[in-house]
């Protein structure tokens, strides 16, 4: 097998069919991408993973009451099991004597798994897809009707859902920046961290549930930490930080469509393992942090200056 048939033949026979895979994963990535900056920089990662997997009762439910996978009903459920999760989450580690991870894991699974049920139950009667919710259909969009541009309905709301995250980032950008390094100092010039770390939480409940058709439950983690934690590793300032991760979701979505073609998988799962690939990289390689300028700074053998001593980090 040439170069070509590897790297050139794919996109030259199959670039038209996958387009509409590859916006849904770049637009998917990309807005969780810029949630998960947030929970990257305040350390709270796995409350993402809770939410992802604790938004699964509130969209059954929504379903189960309206019969409909898409729409208000869907996204009202899913913010409102995303906030109760949060809520919980806090009462739990304030009330009582467990620590955040701890409370985390006590919640998300509970709400997990009265979500497997929920489905379960009910996905003999309804239309509701339990594979499809827990590891997510990306590439079922090549068969949905093109409504503009070639792209499906569903790749246009994610669309939508991306540039609305980007849109908040931008209007309450100090607002976020703030609260997330410092609290105290936000209450101090009149931003209520409270307030800002629920509305970060609904957000993250809006975009977990709009990926949910393509990535699932299981997935969409991914798509929230690797992303961050790949820029976290590349750039101490905030906005590179954010651009970062979304040219990390670009590269992520053409490398998973990519492998999809090449060697016939699913997509959701490939560009993950692209991003992982992709974090790999910056932590061997990254100017300031990764394992190379690790090494290269180890004092030499016999008590020498470490090498590479006299190099700038980058800021």
């Amino acid at each position: 097998m040439s170069a070509y048939d590897i790297f050139v033949e794919p996109w030259a026979s199959h670039a038209s069919s996958y387009w509409p895979v590859a916006a849904m994963a770049f637009f998917v990535t990309a807005a969780c991408g810029l949630v998960g900056n947030y929970l990257v920089l305040r350390r709270i990662s796995l409350v993402g993973d809770a939410i992802s997997h604790s938004v699964l009762p509130g969209i059954a439910i929504a379903f189960i009451l309206t019969g409909s996978r898409s729409g208000f009903p869907m996204f009202l459920g899913a913010l409102v099991a995303g906030v109760a999760t949060t809520v919980i989450i806090e009462t739990l580690h304030v009330r009582s004597r467990l620590k955040q991870d701890a409370a985390i894991g006590v919640t998300f699974s509970t709400l997990f798994a009265i979500g497997v049920i929920l489905v379960s139950v009910h996905g003999g009667h309804t239309d509701l897809d339990l594979d499809c919710v827990l590891f997510g259909k990306m590439d079922i969009i090549m068969d949905m009707p093109a409504v503009f541009a070639g792209l499906p309905a569903v790749v246009l709301t994610m669309a939508a859902v991306a540039l609305a995250v980007g849109l908040l980032i931008l209007l309450f950008y100090k607002e976020l920046l703030v609260s997330s390094f410092d609290p105290n100092l936000a209450a101090s010039i009149g931003i209520d961290p409270r307030i800002a770390h629920y509305l970060l939480m609904a957000v993250l409940s809006i975009v977990v549930v709009a990926a949910f058709t393509s990535v699932g439950a299981i997935l969409v983690i991914a798509m929230l930490i690797l992303p961050a934690a790949t820029a976290y590793l590349l750039t101490d300032r905030l906005w590179v930080m954010m651009v970062l991760s979304v040219a990390h979701s670009l590269l992520s979505a053409l490398g998973g469509v990519h492998l999809t073609v090449a060697l016939e998988v699913p997509t959701a799962p490939a560009a993950v393992v692209v991003g992982a690939t992709l974090f790999l990289l910056a932590w061997v390689a990254s100017p300031r942090h990764g394992l190379l300028r690790l090494w290269l700074r180890r004092p030499a053998p016999g008590g020498g200056e470490p090498a590479g001593e006299g190099d700038t980090a980058v800021a």
